[in-house]
């Protein structure tokens, strides 16, 4: 909105060739996956059917509290993207040392609240002991493979509405107690309002630093907004660990409520320090392939867009964690954030078909997570009876 920049931008710079390293790690994967997924999930089973059959319950606890973490591990690396994608297209940060930054931060969010995890760990009831450990193991399994396959495509679904979708796949297929008002208000409310509000929020942010900044020299607020983006992306990272570990951590209870281990007001500090590790080593791993698609495919961003749009997402994220107590997707937020800046310039600035297939994805993320946990469920049960 200066007068030199009449497209809406703080700042005009020339459009450089997109960053090799991350369009080549953007390419990379594991070339196995698709052979490794299956082969997890059929051990998983193998090994809660014959605890089923050997009432081993001890041995399929710590199964559920591994599969657990190998979710949230899996969550760190799917959402890595969701805390840095803008930092990097814009080139604030360096990829190395965005991940870096966002892992720490997601360690230390990770440790600032339990209020989350025990609303994911009340949204169903399973029975106790073994049969109540194959649902939640069921539920995350369904969950994981969600994650899996959206990754690959590089779609940024959200792993929050995952769990939840398979945890409640794997109850109603159990006959196991659903608190619908809890997944109600604290889910399926939250999941539509929190990327409405991102995204006005976001949009009216930025329609105020435009007009702010519109006097300024255009390079030197950029500039100065790639400085102030490391502390929007440190403050997003923090709000990714204060959600996203607490959700694993009410996995971790539901399974230790079920074999007596614990009444589910607590969240031992053991549980809390394994889910931050697990969330801040797949965080580091790296999320590139939906980094991709959030930092370039959606909107072509610059540093004040960039920061705009974090630091939106990072209010709602607080917001909906020490208010609500509802695990809201940080997907959802970040990109809604994004779209909401973007659509500042002009609404055709969006592009408006990538973001069509990942408001699909997440139509789509709760009913197949939850249909895989009913068929993992249903197949542990059938050899473990």
């Amino acid at each position: 909105m200066s007068g030199k920049n009449p497209g809406g931008t703080l700042t005009k710079e020339p459009p450089g060739p997109a960053d090799p390293t991350l369009a080549e790690q953007a390419r990379r994967g594991p070339s196995k996956f698709w052979l490794l997924l299956p082969l997890s999930i059929l051990l998983v089973m193998a090994m809660g059917a014959i605890g089923l059959r050997t009432d081993a319950q001890m041995a399929v606890l710590v199964l559920v509290i591994v599969v657990a973490l190998v979710f949230d591990y899996t969550n760190g690396f799917h959402d890595a993207a969701n805390a840095i994608a803008t930092s990097v297209s814009t080139r604030a940060l360096t990829p190395r040392a965005a991940l870096l930054m966002a892992a720490v931060m997601n360690m230390i969010g990770a440790l600032l609240g339990v209020q989350v995890a025990k609303t994911v760990s009340e949204t169903i009831s399973p029975p106790s002991g073994l049969h109540g450990l194959t649902v939640v193991a069921a539920g995350v399994l369904g969950a994981i493979a969600w994650n899996m396959i959206t990754w690959y495509f590089g779609l940024p679904s959200s792993s929050s509405h995952a769990l939840i979708g398979g945890v409640v796949g794997a109850g109603l297929a159990s006959a196991s107690g659903v608190n619908w008002s809890k997944v109600v208000d604290k889910v399926a409310i939250p999941m539509v309002i929190s990327p409405v509000v991102g995204f006005f929020l976001a949009y009216f942010f930025m329609v105020a630093l435009l007009w702010t900044f519109r006097r300024a020299h255009p390079g030197r607020v950029g500039r100065r907004f790639r400085i102030a983006q490391t502390l929007s992306a440190a403050s997003m990272a923090l709000g990714h660990g204060l959600q996203d570990a607490q959700k694993t951590m009410g996995i971790i209870v539901l399974a230790l409520v079920t074999t007596g281990h614990s009444d589910g007001e607590t969240v031992p500090l053991w549980v809390i320090l394994a889910c931050a590790g697990a969330l801040s080593l797949g965080t580091y791993a790296g999320g590139w392939r939906i980094m991709r698609t959030l930092g370039r495919k959606v909107i072509e961003l610059d540093p004040p867009k960039g920061f705009a749009a974090e630091a939106t997402a990072s209010v709602v994220l607080y917001c909906a964690a020490y208010i609500w107590h509802a695990p809201i997707s940080t997907t959802h937020t970040i990109t809604s954030a994004i779209m909401g800046v973007g659509a500042t310039k002009r609404l055709s600035a969006v592009r408006w078909g990538v973001a069509g297939n990942i408001v699909a994805a997440w139509v789509l993320t709760m009913p197949m997570a939850a249909l895989v946990a009913a068929v993992v469920y249903w197949l542990v049960h059938l050899f473990g009876a």
